[in-house]
Protein backbone atom coordinates (compact mmCIF):
# COMPACT_ATOMS: atom_id res chain seq x y z
CA UNK A 1 0.00 0.00 0.00
CA UNK A 2 1.49 3.31 -1.03
CA UNK A 3 1.77 6.44 1.11
CA UNK A 4 -1.12 8.25 -0.60
CA UNK A 5 -3.51 5.35 -0.03
CA UNK A 6 -2.42 5.09 3.60
CA UNK A 7 -3.09 8.82 4.08
CA UNK A 8 -6.52 8.46 2.45
CA UNK A 9 -7.48 5.55 4.72
CA UNK A 10 -6.35 7.45 7.80
CA UNK A 11 -8.35 10.51 6.76
CA UNK A 12 -11.50 8.51 6.01
CA UNK A 13 -11.36 6.59 9.32
CA UNK A 14 -11.05 9.84 11.27
CA UNK A 15 -13.95 11.34 9.26
CA UNK A 16 -16.11 8.29 9.96
CA UNK A 17 -15.38 8.55 13.67
CA UNK A 18 -17.29 11.86 13.52
CA UNK A 19 -20.38 10.04 12.14
CA UNK A 20 -20.51 7.47 14.94
CA UNK A 21 -23.66 7.18 17.02
CA UNK A 22 -22.44 6.59 20.57
CA UNK A 23 -24.73 8.43 23.00
CA UNK A 24 -24.30 5.86 25.78
CA UNK A 25 -20.57 5.21 25.93
CA UNK A 26 -19.33 8.37 24.23
CA UNK A 27 -16.72 6.16 22.57
CA UNK A 28 -16.71 6.87 18.84
CA UNK A 29 -14.99 4.72 16.21
CA UNK A 30 -14.56 5.09 12.47
CA UNK A 31 -13.14 2.55 10.03
CA UNK A 32 -11.98 2.58 6.42
CA UNK A 33 -11.55 -0.79 4.69
CA UNK A 34 -9.40 -1.00 1.55
CA UNK A 35 -10.52 -3.74 -0.83
CA UNK A 36 -8.15 -5.52 -3.22
CA UNK A 37 -9.99 -3.86 -6.14
CA UNK A 38 -9.11 -0.40 -4.74
CA UNK A 39 -12.55 0.46 -3.40
CA UNK A 40 -12.84 1.81 0.14
CA UNK A 41 -15.75 0.91 2.39
CA UNK A 42 -16.30 2.92 5.54
CA UNK A 43 -18.12 2.34 8.79
CA UNK A 44 -18.76 3.81 12.20
CA UNK A 45 -19.96 2.32 15.45
CA UNK A 46 -23.68 2.50 16.08
CA UNK A 47 -24.87 2.01 19.65
CA UNK A 48 -28.25 1.01 20.98
CA UNK A 49 -29.58 1.49 24.49
CA UNK A 50 -29.89 -2.30 24.67
CA UNK A 51 -26.15 -2.84 24.12
CA UNK A 52 -26.40 -6.25 22.40
CA UNK A 53 -27.52 -4.84 19.02
CA UNK A 54 -24.63 -2.35 18.99
CA UNK A 55 -22.29 -2.79 16.01
CA UNK A 56 -18.65 -1.80 15.66
CA UNK A 57 -17.23 0.38 12.89
CA UNK A 58 -15.00 -2.41 11.54
CA UNK A 59 -17.89 -4.84 11.15
CA UNK A 60 -20.04 -2.14 9.56
CA UNK A 61 -17.39 -1.60 6.87
CA UNK A 62 -16.84 -5.34 6.30
CA UNK A 63 -20.56 -6.09 6.12
CA UNK A 64 -21.14 -3.24 3.65
CA UNK A 65 -18.38 -4.56 1.39
CA UNK A 66 -19.49 -8.20 1.61
CA UNK A 67 -23.11 -7.23 0.93
CA UNK A 68 -21.83 -5.59 -2.28
CA UNK A 69 -20.06 -8.81 -3.27
CA UNK A 70 -16.53 -7.76 -2.22
CA UNK A 71 -14.62 -10.38 -0.25
CA UNK A 72 -10.94 -9.57 -0.77
CA UNK A 73 -9.40 -6.92 1.44
CA UNK A 74 -5.96 -5.34 1.69
CA UNK A 75 -6.05 -3.08 4.77
CA UNK A 76 -8.21 -1.42 7.39
CA UNK A 77 -7.73 1.77 9.34
CA UNK A 78 -9.48 2.26 12.68
CA UNK A 79 -9.75 5.56 14.55
CA UNK A 80 -11.46 5.62 17.94
CA UNK A 81 -11.71 7.40 21.23
CA UNK A 82 -14.00 9.36 23.51
CA UNK A 83 -16.07 11.84 21.54
CA UNK A 84 -14.30 15.18 21.28
CA UNK A 85 -11.01 13.90 22.74
CA UNK A 86 -9.74 10.94 20.70
CA UNK A 87 -6.37 10.51 22.42
CA UNK A 88 -5.82 6.75 22.46
CA UNK A 89 -5.15 3.96 20.04
CA UNK A 90 -8.23 1.72 19.74
CA UNK A 91 -7.52 -1.70 18.22
CA UNK A 92 -10.41 -3.81 16.93
CA UNK A 93 -12.34 -5.85 19.49
CA UNK A 94 -12.17 -9.64 19.49
CA UNK A 95 -15.45 -10.01 17.59
CA UNK A 96 -14.24 -7.69 14.83
CA UNK A 97 -10.92 -9.54 14.63
CA UNK A 98 -12.80 -12.82 14.22
CA UNK A 99 -15.02 -11.33 11.49
CA UNK A 100 -11.96 -10.00 9.67
CA UNK A 101 -10.28 -13.42 9.93
CA UNK A 102 -12.98 -14.82 7.65
CA UNK A 103 -11.74 -12.65 4.77
CA UNK A 104 -8.09 -11.64 5.31
CA UNK A 105 -4.65 -13.21 5.30
CA UNK A 106 -1.85 -12.82 7.84
CA UNK A 107 -0.23 -9.96 5.88
CA UNK A 108 -3.45 -7.86 5.87
CA UNK A 109 -2.53 -4.37 7.14
CA UNK A 110 -4.20 -2.93 10.25
CA UNK A 111 -3.67 0.79 10.89
CA UNK A 112 -4.80 2.06 14.28
CA UNK A 113 -5.00 5.84 14.37
CA UNK A 114 -5.55 8.72 16.71
CA UNK A 115 -5.29 11.17 13.81
CA UNK A 116 -4.07 11.04 10.20
CA UNK A 117 -0.61 11.93 11.53
CA UNK A 118 -0.52 9.63 14.55
CA UNK A 119 -1.01 5.92 13.94
CA UNK A 120 0.45 2.45 14.44
CA UNK A 121 0.65 -0.23 11.77
CA UNK A 122 0.35 -4.00 12.27
CA UNK A 123 -0.23 -7.12 10.22
CA UNK A 124 -3.29 -9.20 10.96
CA UNK A 125 -1.26 -12.08 12.40
CA UNK A 126 0.19 -9.63 14.95
CA UNK A 127 -3.24 -8.64 16.27
CA UNK A 128 -4.90 -12.07 15.91
CA UNK A 129 -2.35 -14.84 16.43
CA UNK A 130 -4.87 -17.55 17.43
CA UNK A 131 -7.92 -17.29 15.19
CA UNK A 132 -10.91 -19.61 15.64
CA UNK A 133 -10.98 -21.85 12.55
CA UNK A 134 -13.42 -24.73 12.03
CA UNK A 135 -10.99 -26.28 9.52
CA UNK A 136 -7.96 -26.26 11.81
Amino acid sequence: MDKDMKELLLKKAVEMRERAYAPYSGFTVGAALLCKNGEIYTGCNIENQSFTPTVCAERTAVFKAVSDGIREFEAICIAGGKAGTPTRFSPPCGVCRQVLSEFVHNDFKVLIAISPDEFKEYTFDQIMPLVFDLNA
